[in-house]
């Protein structure tokens, strides 16, 4: 069948280089005891990979070209391509509450989202990993006090440990991407409970980050209107400096001035 004509829209960037496909798959090599579920996969390229490995897969492709694609070239995925659209996809549908991983070589233009939706199955997924744009995956990896450090930094460092475990070159993707991209693994760490209020944990975080430059006092400034002598060295901080159970720690303060704790 003809090859599937990458399309912009859809932010499709298809991975070439074999070998490096099959260093993708290898992430996954400790997970075979909980399903799989490939995103994105396009012409299979990592997919004949996770199959060779015995991994009990499933793939969910929007692109209906890719979706003939996969069904012609792809026998043993009978019944288990998913034509939708991830971001939209209830995957309790797919797994119930049972536990499954996650891996692709995730759409640029999506990435973050992509992990976001990780986030929210957090209790199911005990592992993720894939191929995302290298500043996104830096980003996600990032330690406390790099410039690098944000939102998804601190939102996924919470519940997951994380590693950025090598870099992929412009020249093995047709199209080739005007960026490199990176490979990260994500595995569940052993948080059951933050501590803290989780829903308002994300607001502080997004607010801090919102305001990156300023010190906590200043960007935190409407959800603590109140002096805090008894944290001013806390809140002189910026937020690139706190780890995760500072941030913690924040949320717990912000919930005591307002009256929540």
């Amino acid at each position: 069948m003809q090859q599937v004509k990458a399309k912009k829209s859809l932010g499709q960037h298809f991975l070439t280089d074999l070998s490096v496909a099959r260093r993708i798959a290898d992430t996954m090599a400790g997970c075979k005891e909980w399903p799989l579920l490939e995103v994105g996969p396009g012409m299979g390229v990592l997919t004949r990979y996770l199959i060779e490995a015995g991994h009990d897969l499933k793939v969910v492709e929007l692109d209906k070209e890719s979706v003939a694609y996969l069904q012609n070239n792809f026998p043993d995925l009978d019944g288990r391509i998913i034509a939708d659209d991830f971001l939209r996809l209830d995957l309790k549908t797919l797994y119930g509450d049972n536990k499954f991983c996650i891996i692709g070589n995730y759409p640029y233009n999506i990435s973050s989202q992509i992990f976001f939706k990780v986030l929210e199955y957090k209790d199911q997924v005990p592992c993720c990993s894939g191929m995302l744009q290298r500043e996104v995956a830096q980003r996600i990896a990032a330690p406390p006090g790099s410039k690098t450090y944000g939102i998804l930094s601190v939102l996924l460092q919470a519940w997951y440990d994380i590693e950025y475990l090598f870099t992929v070159d412009e020249n093995v993707f047709d199209p080739p991407p005007k960026v490199k991209s990176g490979v990260i693994r994500l595995t569940r760490n052993a948080v059951t409970s933050l501590g803290c209020d989780e829903a308002l944990f994300k607001t502080v975080v997004k607010t801090a980050f919102g305001q990156r430059r300023k010190t906590l006092r200043n960007s935190l400034r409407s959800m603590l209107p109140e002096p805090q002598p008894k944290h001013a060295e806390l809140l002189a901080m910026r937020p690139e400096q706190l780890s995760v159970a500072q941030f913690v720690t924040l949320t717990n303060i912000v919930a005591a001035a307002q009256g929540k704790l």
